[in-house]
């Protein structure tokens, strides 16, 4: 005889862009590295209660919001040496897979820059969830992935006389995401 499962419970959360960041870290001259950030993220999260493999994120990410406290050299990673953010204003990622456990676990998906997609994987936690004041629910990520910036046809570069190159090709990304559950 056989056995049917309840269907899971899945629950949809908004990312709060205001209570989310996206960092980045690339090494500079070979000696140092250089932060930044984007400042304007927005997406959603489906939980499946107890099911992550049925879980999925999708987010999106304003290239031109990009923020490294340099203007000039925003600018610059605006260009199309860089981000080229007139015909390609997102950055796209939409999971194809979760795998882990309920607080620890490893969301793969495709990572679209400058029109090129590419397969990632991002270490997560679960941080909580909590009641908030206003009676919403919410729940806190983190997350962190590195990637070759190349693999995305950021290639802009230039040799230093000393040696080496003065962007790094490795890109370390940390997540920070609140989301609000949707009514």
């Amino acid at each position: 005889m056989a056995t049917s499962q309840a269907p899971t419970a899945t629950s949809t959360w908004n990312i709060d862009p205001s209570h989310s960041h996206v960092e980045f870290a690339v090494k500079h001259l070979m000696i140092s590295t250089v932060k930044g950030r984007f400042t304007d993220v927005e997406g959603q999260i489906s939980i499946a209660d107890g099911n992550p493999s049925a879980s999925s994120v999708t987010a999106t990410i304003k290239a031109a919001s990009i923020d490294t406290r340099t203007d000039q050299r925003d600018e610059h990673l605006r260009s199309a040496d860089f981000l080229e953010v007139a015909n390609h204003p997102s950055i796209t990622f939409k999971s194809t897979r979760i795998t882990g456990g309920a607080s620890e676990f490893k969301v793969t998906g495709n990572l679209t820059i400058r029109g090129v997609t590419k397969e990632i994987t991002l270490d997560a936690t679960n941080e909580g969830s909590i009641k908030d004041p206003w009676g919403g629910e919410r729940i806190g990520f983190s997350a962190k992935t590195k990637f070759d910036r190349r693999d995305f046809g950021l290639t802009w570069n230039q040799a230093i006389e000393a040696g080496g190159v003065v962007v790094g090709n490795e890109v370390k990304v940390s997540i920070e995401i609140e989301a609000v559950k949707q009514a």
